[in-house]
């Protein structure tokens, strides 16, 4: 297969909403471009792209696919990505080492929230961007309606090159850039080349010289030229339409039929010509500081970006060459860990179809298969001492659940599942909670959920139920109580004997000590679980040994680890041991254990106990218009709004709430703002509970224990 150099290899990620026509376009490039002898579709099930069986029962893309194609001397990659932010890792390990992305937008509808949604991390990038309106013949279609949407996402940097027009009932494509009009038969394919009609002309003209301006604006030398000459000629426009492109001030608008084929080679060749290469891009930035540049005669480094597994063929994985070049059986290290692999095979992958090559030069996308040690966002590279490209910031989980199997003797499968699968998608976040025994799962919504399920049951062969999990609640008091326990008992020999008598209060940093007793001792516990145990020994006259005071405080903390109330950790409280009895036979260990605990737990239920709730930090981001809904939802959920921020046509609500209450929030923050508005939350400490949720909680308990 024929090597290209970094000037001649685009790599395209193709964005966009769900049924815009992303995977429709990709197909349609491949074959224009002769690489496939016939168009898929989605409705027949047999695209290169959608080639996943769960694809298939969706009717949509649900995984990012790699696929090539050649056109006029360039190799075009193409990542064809999912339309739903479900599936946002997808999404931006894609825009991530893609250099630029094309924007699919239906005509029929313009740009909707899910465009809005995406365009956001487009935009937070910086990536060289152009958009293509689709589904011109339509009858539904209204480009004017769609490029005025486009404007009001991105203002006036969206620059017509193309617009649809119908002449004699055919579909045609006037093209301001190069001044031609495109004419295309019923079933597309190559157009028949026109001059503009008359009455088009002066519309064409005005469009030519606004992309004239556009484009000049962004070189002085350019700018120049266009006030010496008036206008710039083809050449010109696409270097300057390039520099708008890579300074992330120009976005080129183009028009397509991706299902008949209209359009697509004139969008392939100004993909060619025009967008942004590796080689135009700025270098990557290591996360220890330095510069790796995208040229061949560098140092190798690899960025993977993406991990699969299929199970014909195990982990495949998919990286982009960001600088020097890589040769099957070269041995690479990993720059995380420090372990070498050995990528015995290159390919270029075209959906599920592997093309084994011998080397892969810079700027270009492959993938390899059998890694030992290499994840997603890992380096790999010449020199074990390179260093370590930035990784991709993935967002936090927006619906948590608790996982385990359905057959208990399946729990090591699954976790070994999970596992791989968040070996693959980072945006899944796996976690095991030890105070309520459960595995917590976090994902980005209920359809990425029901993906993990699907890939769960058909690939790993093993069923897992999924339920809201268990807070994670702790217990403390709120005065001060006193308790005495005997522990007596006789069964012949030796009997058991101890008695405790002690204080309890509430701790609190910076407290006074006790007054009212002779202080003999005190031990700080810092508890596992966060929070205090402050343990005093006031015993006096010897009425209990001091050999018995750590087993007195041993039963203390045991009584700590299920609380009475909600069977939750018992954190801040100190403890004054202050009297008591034994036996010169009978007192032991497990005595005053068994004496202590028994003390401690009569004095905590005296002691007005309380129950504290995890409490989040949240910033959630809403626009303008819905956050009269969105504060409303918060407020119902016991959420404390601390400040309000403006940023563009959003409003960033900072607020604090219970962690209890997030257990469905993200359904129905999405429901209220129709998936525009986003958060990210951060455990910020304890408080407690309102009074009527305490009775709630504690009754629940009751039901469980009887």
């Amino acid at each position: 297969m024929k090597v290209f150099d970094n000037k001649h290899i685009k790599n395209v990620a193709f964005v966009g909403t769900h049924r815009a026509g992303k995977t429709t376009l990709s197909e349609t490039m491949l074959f224009e471009a002769g690489l496939i002898n016939r168009r898929g579709t989605v409705d027949q099930q047999n695209t290169i792209s959608d080639y996943h069986e769960f694809e298939h029962q969706r009717g949509a893309s649900v995984f990012a696919t790699p696929m090539h194609t050649e056109w006029r001397n360039y190799k075009i990659n193409i990542i064809d990505t999912p339309g739903l932010d479900d599936f946002i890792g997808e999404i931006m390990s894609s825009i991530r080492v893609a250099d630029t992305i094309v924007t699919v937008i239906n005509a029929k509808h313009g740009v909707d929230i899910g465009t809005e949604i995406i365009w956001n991390y487009v935009d937070k990038y910086h990536k060289p961007t152009l958009f293509v309106i689709n589904k011109i013949d339509s009858e539904k279609a209204n480009f004017e309606m769609s490029f005025n949407s486009l404007k009001e996402l991105v203002g006036n940097n969206a620059v017509l090159v193309q617009y649809p027009i119908k002449i004699d009932g055919s579909q045609c494509i006037i093209d301001v850039l190069k001044m031609k009009c495109y004419k295309f038969g019923p079933e597309g394919g190559k157009p028949e080349k026109l001059p503009i009609p008359n009455d088009q002309l002066e519309y064409a003209n005005q469009l030519h010289n606004d992309l004239v301006e556009k484009a000049a604006e962004n070189d002085e030398a350019l700018m120049e030229l266009y006030f010496d000459k008036g206008t710039l000629n083809e050449e010109e426009l696409r270097q300057g339409i390039k520099l708008g492109m890579l300074n992330h001030d120009m976005f080129p608008v183009f028009c397509v039929s991706a299902l008949k084929d209209m359009g697509t080679g004139r969008l392939m060749g100004f993909i060619d010509n025009v967008a942004p290469a590796a080689a135009d891009l700025k270098p990557e930035q290591t996360i220890e500081g330095e510069l790796i540049k995208p040229e061949l005669d560098a140092d190798t480094s690899l960025f993977v970006f993406k991990n699969i597994y299929q199970p014909n063929l195990g982990q495949i994985t998919f990286f982009k060459v960001m600088s020097g070049e890589v040769n099957a059986n070269d041995k690479l290290f990993n720059t995380r860990t420090g372990e070498s692999e050995t990528l015995n095979q290159l390919y270029i992958m075209d959906g599920k179809q592997k093309h084994s090559v011998q080397k892969l030069t810079v700027g270009d996308i492959g993938a390899t298969t059998k890694l030992k040690y290499t994840e997603t966002n890992d380096t790999l590279a010449s020199k074990a001492e390179s260093g370590t490209i930035k990784p991709i910031k993935f967002p936090q989980p927006r619906l948590v659940k608790a996982v385990f199997a359905e057959n208990k003797k399946e729990e090591e499968k699954l976790s070994d599942a999970l596992k791989r699968i968040h070996s693959q998608d980072l945006t899944v976040a796996l976690s095991y909670n030890s105070e309520t025994h459960q595995t917590i799962i976090g994902t980005q919504g209920e359809l990425h959920l029901a993906t993990i399920n699907w890939i769960l049951e058909h690939i790993y062969d093993v069923k897992a139920k999924f339920e809201a999990p268990k807070i994670s609640y702790r217990e403390t008091i709120q005065r001060s109580a006193t308790a005495n326990y005997r522990h007596k008992k006789q069964s012949g020999g030796s009997g058991q004997f101890g008695q405790v008598h002690l204080k309890i209060e509430p701790y609190y940093e910076g407290i006074p000590e006790p007054e009212g007793f002779s202080l003999r001792g005190k031990e700080v516990i810092d508890l596992p679980w966060d929070g205090k145990l402050v343990f005093y020994n006031c015993i006096v006259g010897g009425v209990i040994d001091q050999r018995y005071l750590p087993s007195i405080m041993k039963g203390i903390l045991e009584v700590m680890e299920s609380g009475p109330l909600t069977d939750s950790y018992i954190r801040d409280i100190r403890v004054m041991v202050y009297d008591g009895k034994m036996h010169a036979v009978d007192s032991n260990d497990i005595s005053f254990k068994i004496a202590g605990a028994h003390a401690f737990k009569e004095a905590f239920l005296n002691a007005n106990p309380k129950l504290l709730e995890p409490i989040e930090q949240m910033e959630l981001r809403s626009p303008e218009q819905m956050v009269g809904s969105v504060m409303t939802e918060l407020q119902s959920r016991r959420a404390i709004i601390q400040g309000i921020e403006t940023e563009a046509h959003y409003q960033i609500l900072k607020c604090t709430i219970p962690s209890a209450e997030l257990t469905d929030f993200s359904s129905q923050l999405r429901s209220l703002t129709q998936g525009r508005a986003t958060y990210s939350s951060v455990f910020e400490g304890y408080k407690a509970v309102p009074n009527h949720v305490q009775k709630q909680l504690i009754k629940v308990q009751e039901l469980i224990t009887t």
